[in-house]
C-alpha cells in the first residue's frame, strides 16, 4: 500500500510570534505550526504584511495576486514568501499596503483606538484565505484552520463559492472578541445578501465576523475543554451561546501547549538555567536575586515572591487583587507585576507601589525578557481570571517550579489542580484554585499557599509535580490531527440551525 499524502493545512491568522503579538493567539500560531510540521503535514501560515512584520524578515514576491474588494479601485494584493523564524515552516504574507503598511499595532493606532478600516483588512485576510481553499494557487490545502475573528469570514466566503475545495475549522481563542461592524460594511465585502441574517453573519441588525466563522465552519474548537462548555451558557457565550450549544456536536476544547522558548533549562532571559533536581532553590533564588535587582527589591531566600503578568482587565481579576493587596502585602511577602490596561487599575497599582517601595514593583507596558524572569525568580504567580478560555502563563509557571493561584475557570480549571489530600497523594495537586469571585476568595487561597511555603520538602513536591508534566504542543498537534483527519472525510458542510 502506498502512503498516505500528507494532510495540507493553511493556518490563518491576525498575529504570530515572534513577529507581531498582542496576546496568545501570537504563541498558538507559531507553536502549533511547527509541531503540526513536526508530525508531517504541509502546514503554511498565512499572515498579513504588517510594516513591522516585513522589516523583520527576508521574503521574496511571488505570482499569487489577490484581488481586492472592487470598491477599493487598486491593483491586487500580493503574497509574499517568507519562513517562520527558527523554522522549515513557510510563511505567506498578505502584502496590501493600503490596509496593512501603518505606524501602530495590528487593530489598533499608537492612541489605541481601533483602526476604523478594521473590517476590510480583516475581510481581505479571510477573503486571501479562501481563495487558497479554492485551489486557484498551487498550494491547495484541505483544511483552512482560521483563528478568532480576523478570519473568521473565510468560511463563508467558501459557504458561497461554487469553487470550494477545503474545508474550515475555526479555533475560539476569546469569544468576548467578536469583530462586530455596521451592518453597511455588507455592501463592501462582497458577500451576498442572503449571508445577512439570523443564520448567518447578522447580530443584533450589526455584522459579527465570529458568528460567521462559528454558523460557517464544518468544525469549531476552543482552547480547552472547560472553555468549551462554559462558552454555551450565557454568562462566557457573549451573545452567541444559544448557536455555540446548538453545533456542540461539532465543537471541540484542545488545550494549548507552551513552546520551547519556554523552558528553564534553555532560557536565555535567566541568569541561571535550571531543571527540577535538588538544586532548585539555589537556582530559583538565583534567578530571584536577578528579578529583584532588576526591579530595585531586595531578595531573600525564604521571603516569598508572587508575580503576575497580564493585561490589567476586569476579565483577568485584577479588581479582585486590588481591595486585598495590603493585606496580602502584610504578610510579609514581595509582588512582580508587569502588565497594561486599565488606566484606573494602573493609577492605584502605581499608588500601592509608592506606598510599599519594599515590596511591590509596578511595570506598566509589556517586556519579553521581564516576563521571562518573572516566571524564573517568583515562588508563586497569580492568575485570578474571571474567564480564562485556556491561559498560557499558568502552563509556564508550572514548567517553572513556580505555583499557579488561580480561578477554576476554563483552562485554568483543566490545568492546574489544588492541593488537598486525594490530590496530594494522587500525584496530582500542582498549584492552588479558589471559586468564588471575591477578593476574600483570592486572600484566603494566597495565604494558605503561602503556609505551604514554608514546608519545604512539600513544596518541592509540588513543583515536581507541575515541571514534569508534560505541557508542550506535541501531544496537542497530534489531537489536532486526529481532528483534521476526521473533518477531511466528514461530509458535514456548515450550520444545520
Amino acid at each position: 500500500m502506498s502512503a498516505q499524502p500528507a494532510i495540507r493545512v493553511l493556518f490563518a491568522s491576525s498575529e504570530v510570534f515572534p513577529l507581531i503579538k498582542t496576546g496568545g493567539l501570537a504563541d498558538v500560531s507559531y507553536a502549533l505550526p511547527k509541531a503540526l510540521h513536526a508530525l508531517g503535514l504541509d502546514v503554511r501560515v498565512l499572515l498579513p504584511a504588517y510594516s513591522s512584520v516585513k522589516a523583520q524578515l527576508s521574503w521574496v514576491k511571488t505570482d499569487i495576486k489577490i484581488p481586492l474588494f472592487s470598491f477599493l479601485h487598486q491593483a491586487p494584493a500580493t503574497i509574499l514568501e517568507a519562513r517562520l523564524p527558527d523554522s522549515d515552516v513557510p510563511l505567506y504574507l498578505l502584502d496590501c499596503p493600503m490596509l496593512y503598511q501603518r505606524e501602530g499595532g495590528p487593530y489598533q493606532d499608537g492612541m489605541g483606538n481601533d483602526w476604523a478600516d478594521n473590517a476590510l483588512r480583516f475581510g481581505l485576510l479571510s477573503k486571501a484565505a479562501a481563495l487558497f481553499g479554492e485551489h486557484q494557487f498551487d498550494f491547495k490545502p484541505d483544511i483552512i484552520h482560521c483563528n478568532d475573528w480576523q478570519t473568521g469570514l473565510t468560511p463563508a466566503y467558501l459557504h458561497y463559492s461554487p469553487r470550494s475545495q477545503a474545508k474550515t475549522l475555526i479555533s475560539l481563542h476569546n469569544v468576548a472578541y467578536q469583530g462586530v461592524f455596521g451592518s453597511e460594511v455588507m455592501g463592501l465585502l462582497e458577500l451576498p445578501p442572503a449571508s445577512f441574517g439570523m443564520y448567518g453573519l447578522e447580530y443584533y441588525g450589526l455584522v459579527s465576523f465570529l458568528k460567521a466563522g462559528i454558523y460557517y465552519s464544518n468544525w469549531i474548537t476552543t482552547v480547552s475543554p472547560t472553555y468549551a462548555l462554559e462558552i454555551q451558557t450565557p454568562t462566557f457565550g457573549y451573545g452567541l451561546a444559544g448557536l455555540l450549544a446548538g453545533r456542540k456536536q461539532q465543537l471541540t476544547g484542545i488545550l494549548n501547549g507552551i513552546d520551547d522558548h519556554w523552558n528553564p533549562h534553555t532560557d536565555p532571559y535567566l541568569a541561571q538555567n535550571y531543571d527540577f533536581s535538588d538544586q532548585l532553590k539555589q537556582d530559583k533564588f538565583a534567578n530571584k536575586k536577578a528579578l529583584c535587582d532588576r526591579v530595585g527589591l531586595s531578595a531573600e531566600i525564604n521571603t516569598p515572591l508572587i508575580g503576575l503578568i497580564g493585561r490589567l482587565t476586569y476579565q483577568k481579576g485584577i479588581d479582585l487583587i486590588l481591595p486585598v493587596l495590603d493585606q496580602i502585602l502584610a504578610e510579609k511577602v514581595q509582588v512582580v507585576l508587569l502588565g497594561s490596561g486599565d488606566k484606573g487599575m494602573e493609577q492605584q497599582l502605581q499608588a500601592l507601589a509608592s506606598r510599599y517601595p519594599q515590596q511591590l514593583r509596578v511595570t506598566l507596558g509589556y517586556d519579553e525578557s521581564l516576563a521571562h524572569q518573572i516566571e524564573a525568580g517568583a515562588d508563586l504567580f497569580l492568575m485570578p481570571s474571571r474567564f480564562e478560555p485556556c491561559g498560557l502563563n499558568q502552563l509556564y509557571s508550572m514548567r517553572y517550579g513556580t505555583l499557579p493561584i488561580v480561578r477554576h475557570t476554563g483552562g485554568l480549571a483543566d490545568t492546574v489542580t489544588d492541593v488537598t489530600p486525594c490530590h496530594l497523594d494522587a500525584g496530582s495537586a500542582n498549584g492552588f484554585v479558589f471559586a468564588e469571585e471575591t477578593p476574600e476568595a483570592l486572600l484566603q487561597t494566597v495565604r494558605r499557599a503561602l503556609v505551604l511555603y514554608r514546608c519545604p520538602e512539600l513544596w518541592h513536591t509540588l513543583q515536581r509535580h507541575g515541571m514534569q508534566r508534560d505541557l508542550t504542543w506535541t501531544g496537542r498537534a497530534a489531537e489536532y490531527l486526529s481532528l483534521y483527519q476526521q473533518v477531511k472525510g466528514d461530509d458535514f458542510s456548515g450550520s444545520s440551525i
